[in-house]
């Protein structure tokens, strides 16, 4: 049984570029989560701006607390990439094979993307729990990744599945208008090239803008969704710092929809979007752009060990 080379080379890079991309932006991610997480009672808020984060940081000099929980979160976004572009391409290879088609279309892309998507929250969903509630304890109060997931039922480490799950759809429009957009951009290239010895690739800058407008689009559309997952996952505490009970909040789809309406109204599904687009196109357009970048690489590193572990093979039969 052979593998699927192709496959294994875009998981990699996807998985490669997501964890750098993470790294680089986890600071505005803590900031963005925190103020996401944020309820407004009696028209009292703690952050008024995404900068009032950052703000309380540096006052209380916790500014290496905006980094509580990175390495939950690497873990998290490394696994999740690796399957999540592991299973898009293999599918997508598997349904042309199947189909005899040169292209996939819009219908059959999102379908794929969002199987993908759906196995990859189902395995990672602990994970994305806990650095959610590592990133939004109090600053210096986060506990670590195994006090974070036994301190509460097994139930606990899964809350948000079902908005996760819905969320497939996010992943799935923003890779679904990405590789539209690729396609288009590289179908005169393709006939110019020899052989095809290795998969095509854009330009850094390219890579970085259609990564920008692909995922914008899919945030606009779901965040009402996004909100309600982090308000779900997310650990209160009092203003000492420390954990108190599970806010009013209960912990299922429709009734936190139902809480925010009556406490902030309908601008509530939207508080933090400008946050969330910030950081998630400049996470999504990094992460594309390294791919991109380094997917040749990786393809050419497989080979040489796919030679090297037939050359070995082979050997060892002689002897």
């Amino acid at each position: 049984m052979s593998l699927d080379l192709e496959s294994i080379s875009e998981a990699t890079s996807g998985a490669i570029g997501s964890l750098l991309s993470t790294t680089i932006l986890y600071p505005l991610d803590t900031c963005k989560t925190k103020y996401q997480a944020e309820a407004r009672a009696h028209g009292q808020q703690k952050y008024r701006n995404l900068s009032d984060v950052l703000w309380e940081a540096l006052t209380t000099r916790q500014v290496v607390s905006l980094y509580q929980g990175l390495g939950t979160k690497n873990l998290q976004s490394f696994i999740s990439q690796f399957v999540y572009f592991y299973g898009y391409s293999y599918f997508k290879r598997l349904y042309l094979e199947k189909s005899g088609t040169k292209s996939i279309g819009t219908k059959a892309n999102l379908i794929i993307a969002a199987a993908a998507g759906a196995c990859t929250a189902i395995m990672t969903q602990p994970l994305d729990t806990a650095s959610s509630k590592m990133q939004t304890s109090a600053f210096g109060k986060s506990k670590g990744l195994w006090k974070t997931l036994t301190e509460g039922t097994w139930s606990d480490a899964f809350d948000g599945l079902g908005i996760s799950l819905l969320l497939t759809s996010n992943p799935a429009i923003q890779y679904t208008v990405f590789d539209q957009l690729k396609h288009r951009l590289l179908k005169g290239k393709q006939s110019k090239e020899d052989g095809g010895s290795s998969p095509e690739s854009l330009s850094a800058l390219t890579a970085f803008v259609l990564g920008a407008i692909s995922k914008s689009v899919a945030t606009i559309v779901t965040y009402p969704a996004i909100r309600c997952k982090v308000m779900i996952q997310a650990t209160d505490s009092n203003e000492d710092g420390n954990i108190k009970t599970r806010r009013k909040y209960p912990k299922t789809l429709s009734r936190v929809l139902c809480a925010i309406w009556k406490r902030e109204g309908i601008l509530g599904f939207f508080k933090g979007l400008h946050a969330q687009i910030l950081k998630t196109v400049l996470s999504s357009a990094l992460l594309l752009m390294i791919k991109e970048k380094i997917a040749a690489t990786t393809w050419v590193l497989i080979l040489a060990i796919r030679r090297y572990l037939l050359i070995t093979r082979g050997t060892i039969k002689n002897v």
